[in-house]
């Protein structure tokens, strides 16, 4: 009783612990408990800010750690929308993303002046200030769109780059009223911006990746990382605000700069939503719902004229914005739906622009009383509008990201003809330190739907003491295990006993029905000058599914460019679409640059059937296979090498292929290189479709025919006989 009558609980808490405890009840229970009422998650959190803070119940205080926290999360949300952005399409879509920024911000610039102008009664320097309030917006529904896995979208990259354009020049107005009311603004004002921004903007782009692909290709402790990019992150937003731009740009920008280093498939990626979305963010809703003062709302008609103005304007702006935006680019219904959602929430710029308003005294009353450049009216204004254009952001935002993102699992069915859930990857495991390399390619290979469809396979000698093979066995599956859990995917371990590696392996693969194998090799240890005879070999000559065979010499996120080597005729293959599927997935998961090395008929073949997958692909001509030792010459560093190879007596396969394995221990030794065993014709059409192989491979087959028969006439379009 003594120790309990020491601790205080009187309100609002001052206890850290009582505080954090009370935090983390209310970001666990609120949307449970308001679920059933329909209300978005986010919404619950920022309620639940109102309801607990100073104007609330008052259990709690906006202090220094709820601000922080706050702060943090905000830039996170920035963070993340650079770091998932498909930074192929922002560039393709920088002049609609600069287009769409422009009017938005002079749309809603100008209805704001007006209206703070002519129905409000406000000067021009207060109306200016609440043009730009009208002009900024928070992302606060990206976290939904994250989740539910579209930030790809086009509509998506539309709007964050928009946003960037919108918030820079409304934060830059804010800067030109604040320097105009201190009769600051002369030109070394604009000179100082203009070098800050340049300065900025070349030290973020341009030198955080070469840092950073430094600091992943030489250390792999997950911690490490991880505290390495919030390090990144938070320094590039102080970049940002010490060359006189909000800190979010450099969020932003911080997280773009670091985009491809960090694929979503990765534990890194993994890691940085898992901590954003659980802790950060929720405080930065649960922050903003702190500033809301309901009884403001009944201080005067004076403050329910200004909220009533702004809020109906404001949206009146971003929904012409985003109805613009539809009928100019050809979006859908829920593309405007989204861009209206992710355009419309005012949260912390708005905050910030009202709280500098009101702290600038421009006179003062006869009776003393300051005159502010916005008054109290449009402080508490201000503070409802928050709540109302949040509210209204999320509802019609996540309509339409749930629409977008079911439209989307729908169409990937279609086109495909496939249930990827019955993807088979089997990955043998025998060296700890190639472990979660060999993990990462599988997860990284398959396709995103996919959760359950990693193997982990040790075979174990019998002949060896049974208590030290499956302790042996159960490390290695336990590290693949928890490097396939690190990104949110089940593996299935397996263990098999025989004293023939080559038989094992092949003997899981008629049993699971696997559709994909990785081998490993360590990245001190060469190929055999001769394959056939190796294990590698024995194993390829007795199990046709497709085969990869991965040397890592550095993660694969540190990959610039994927050089591809496609011999003559590979297309005409049965198993061509199957790896061609998984290095698309390997491109679009790293982001690294495709390089593809082919004959003329193989180019001519990939540019008419697989333009849109690999859209962004450069081609490049190979007569014949000595043009291979060529590349030794201008292949870098952080290129990964992908050969496609064949078996014997099959139509791809060239004589030179049995030397690949000396050309690349003596011209390749520092790259990474994978090279890639196609299911080829050993296993003729009849016999796929009397095996037992699930519809994943048999639709793969029926696809090929309708590839050959476009490429076909393809061919015959251009004289090819």
């Amino acid at each position: 009783m003594m120790l309990m009558s020491m601790i205080d609980i009187s309100l609002p808490l001052k206890n850290p612990v009582l505080q954090f405890s009370l935090l983390l009840l209310i970001i666990l229970f609120a949307p449970v408990l308001l679920s059933r009422m329909k209300i978005p998650s986010l919404i619950t959190l920022i309620l639940a800010g109102a309801v607990i803070g100073p104007h609330g119940l008052n259990l709690m205080l906006r202090d220094s750690s709820i601000i922080l926290f706050g702060t943090v999360g905000l830039l996170y949300i920035m963070f993340l929308a650079g770091l998932e952005i498909d930074v192929a399409d922002f560039r393709k879509n920088s002049t609609k993303s600069i287009l769409f920024g422009l009017y938005t911000f002079f749309i809603s610039i100008v209805l704001g002046i007006v209206v703070a102008l002519y129905i409000l009664q406000f000067s021009l320097l207060s109306s200016i200030l609440i043009g730009s309030i009208f002009a900024s917006h928070t992302l606060i529904v990206y976290p939904v769109i994250s989740k539910l896995g579209i930030a790809k979208n086009k509509a998506v990259n539309v709007a964050i780059g928009g946003t960037i354009i919108t918030d820079t020049l409304a934060l830059l107005v804010l800067a030109v009223v604040v320097g105009l009311s201190g009769g600051e603004l002369t030109g070394a004002f604009w000179i100082r911006l203009i070098i800050g921004i340049t300065l900025f903007g070349l030290v973020v782009l341009l030198l955080f990746p070469v840092i950073a692909r430094w600091f992943f290709k030489r250390f792999d402790d997950s911690v490490q990382q991880y505290l390495f990019v919030l390090a990144m992150v938070f320094f590039s937003a102080f970049l940002a605000e010490a060359a006189g731009v909000e800190a979010i740009i450099g969020a932003f920008l911080g997280g773009l700069a670091l985009n491809r280093l960090i694929p979503r498939t990765s534990p890194l990626m993994n890691r940085i939503k898992f901590v954003g979305n659980a802790i950060f963010i929720p405080f930065f809703l649960i922050g903003v719902g702190m500033l809301i003062n309901i009884q403001a709302f009944f201080k005067g008609y004076e403050t329910i004229k200004v909220a009533v103005v702004i809020t109906v304007a404001a949206t009146i702006a971003k929904y012409l914005s985003a109805w613009i935006t539809q009928k100019i680019f050809g979006f859908s219904l829920d593309q405007r739906r989204l861009i209206f959602g992710l355009i419309s929430a005012h949260a912390a710029l708005a905050l910030a622009t009202v709280l500098i308003g009101y702290n600038i005294v421009t006179g003062y009353t006869l009776n003393g009383d300051p005159v502010r450049l916005l008054d109290e009216s449009v402080l508490n204004g201000t503070i409802l509008f928050i709540l109302v254009t949040c509210t209204l952001a999320t509802v019609v935002g996540e309509k339409g990201a749930q629409n977008i993102a079911q439209a989307e699992a729908l169409d990937e069915v279609a086109e495909t003809g496939l249930l990827v859930a019955e993807e088979r990857i089997l990955i043998p495991v025998s060296d700890i330190s190639t472990v979660d390399e060999l993990v990462n390619l599988g997860i990284t290979a398959q396709s995103h739907k996919s959760r359950n469809s990693i193997y982990a396979l040790h075979v174990a000698n019998n002949s060896i003491s049974g208590d030290a093979a499956e302790k042996s066995a159960a490390k290695l599956l336990e590290r693949a295990a928890v490097a396939a859990s690190s990104t949110d995917h089940a593996l299935t371990p397996l263990i098999r006993y025989d004293r023939d590696v080559v038989n094992g392996i092949a003997g899981v693969i008629r049993e699971q029905k696997i559709t994909d194998l990785i081998l490993g090799l360590h990245h001190k240890k060469n190929l055999t000058e001769s394959f056939p005879g190796s294990t590698s070999e024995s194993i390829i000559g007795r199990s046709n599914v497709t085969t990869f065979i991965y040397k890592s010499v550095q993660p694969l996120a540190t990959i610039k460019r994927t050089i591809v080597i496609i011999p003559e005729m590979a297309e005409n293959e049965i198993g061509f679409v199957l790896w061609m599927q998984r290095l698309i997935n390997i491109i679009k998961n790293t982001g690294s640059k495709l390089v593809i090395h082919a004959s003329r008929q193989t180019i001519v073949y990939l540019k008419e059937v697989c333009s849109e997958s690999i859209a962004h692909a450069e081609y490049k001509m190979l007569k014949e296979w000595d043009d291979f030792l060529l590349l030794s010459k201008e292949i870098k560093n952080d290129d990964n090498l992908i050969i496609v190879m064949s078996r014997k007596n099959n139509l791809s396969y060239h004589s030179k292929m049995a030397r690949i394995s000396a050309y690349l221990n003596r011209y390749f030794q520092k790259n990474s290189f994978i090279l890639i065993y196609p299911v080829q014709s050993g296993i003729s059409e009849e016999a796929y479709e009397n095996t037992t192989f699930q519809p994943f491979q048999k639709s793969l087959v029926n696809f090929d025919k309708i590839l050959k028969k476009v490429y076909k006439k393809a061919r015959q379009k251009r004289g090819f006989q």
